[in-house]
């Protein structure tokens, strides 16, 4: 019979094998149990540290992320825009693409209205995913408590946890901050799928799709919004990202992607107002930035797929063939390709009609 020293000492032991496999498993097979949006958020991730970029490099949110197919551009192109993303991460992509090789010769940039002043997925996506290393977490951070942002510091998270042990159990992977994932995940049933589609992602230059239905009348956010006032947070690091670009004499062009006609109707004119005026001061600041086209265009309902105002397969390559004109306007110094309201008007009204 055992003693009970010697008991507690060999559960003590088992307890911590288990939650030392537990860790190990949470660390480095993410993969097989992470949220399916994980291996396109890992694509993107191996592009950026491999500095397989190409000549123009596109940051931003979902919409830009499925709006914007690299292969449809005519140009060596990289999609770097993620689900939820905002100026934290357009950022930290922008930084790091700087400092490859070979930098990109352009930027694109496209952040909605929305995400300029309502929190989206940071803790979530952002840092459940390891987008920011751990030293670009912590800094964020700082700049959170330090401007008084509480959306990134205080934001309503069902851990309950202090930002700070949040940030310190996320960035050492510890198994706890992922068990919902593990438990949703089975811990390896979703292997296969996820590896796929990191292929999927990496081949299509981080090009990916959310929602694919052959149409959307939902009124997605802009729809709602009673203001156009940044977050600190992101406003920071929206001009720290432009300030950066401009010092390396990046071209930067500014393009909005565009909202089903239904949400359009229902933006106020006050928001639209002010998000074009705020644009439109980093014009004067920095002449390497442009804002092509309108920075609320509207395209028909039955060219989005979901209720965030994602355009479906069609609409994507639609969009991604009129703006490839645009860009290659761009590249070579001259604006005739974006004329003639490229997004909206004469767009509209080449748009094939419903059989």
């Amino acid at each position: 019979m055992l003693s009970l020293p010697r008991y507690l000492a060999i559960l003590g032991l088992v307890a911590a094998a288990t939650v030392g496999l537990a860790w190990v498993w949470a660390a480095q097979m993410k993969l097989a149990y992470l949220d399916p949006e994980y291996p396109s958020w890992l694509a993107k991730r191996q592009l950026l540290e491999r500095c397989d970029l190409g000549e123009v490099l596109v940051v931003g949110d979902s919409r830009a992320a499925v709006d914007i197919v690299p292969a449809l551009l005519g140009v060596p192109a990289t999609n770097l825009a993620v689900g939820g993303g905002e100026a934290v991460e357009a950022y930290s992509a922008v930084r790091r693409a700087l400092a490859c090789p070979t930098p990109p010769r352009r930027v694109v940039i496209s952040l909605d209205a929305g995400h300029f002043v309502l929190p989206d997925l940071f803790w979530e996506r952002t840092v459940r995913f390891g987008f920011l290393d751990r030293a670009e977490l912590d800094e964020v951070l700082r700049t959170a408590e330090r401007l008084g942002d509480a959306t990134i510091i205080a934001p309503r998270h069902p851990d309950g946890l202090p930002w700070r042990v949040r940030a310190l159990l996320y960035s050492i992977d510890f198994p706890t901050v992922q068990f919902a994932s593990l438990l949703k995940g089975g811990l390896l049933l979703r292997w296969v799928e996820n590896r796929a589609a990191l292929r999927a992602g990496i081949a299509a230059r981080g090009q990916y799709f959310f929602g694919t239905a052959a149409g959307s009348d939902a009124v997605a956010a802009e729809g709602n919004l009673r203001a156009f006032v940044p977050l600190p947070v992101q406003d920071h690091y929206f001009r720290r990202m432009l300030a950066l670009l401009a010092v390396r004499g990046i071209a930067v062009d500014f393009v909005a992607m565009p909202l089903n006609r239904t949400t359009a109707r229902q933006v106020r004119p006050a928001v639209a107002r002010d998000f074009t005026a705020y644009l439109a001061d980093f014009t004067t600041l920095y002449q390497n930035f442009s804002v092509v086209g309108t920075v609320l265009p509207d395209w028909p309902d039955r060219y989005f797929g979901d209720e965030f105002a994602h355009l479906n397969p069609d609409g994507a390559a639609l969009f991604s063939r009129r703006f490839a004109a645009c860009l290659h306007a761009r590249l070579a110094g001259s604006d005739v390709g974006c004329a003639g309201g490229w997004q909206v008007d004469e767009l509209a009204r080449a748009l094939p009609q419903p059989k």
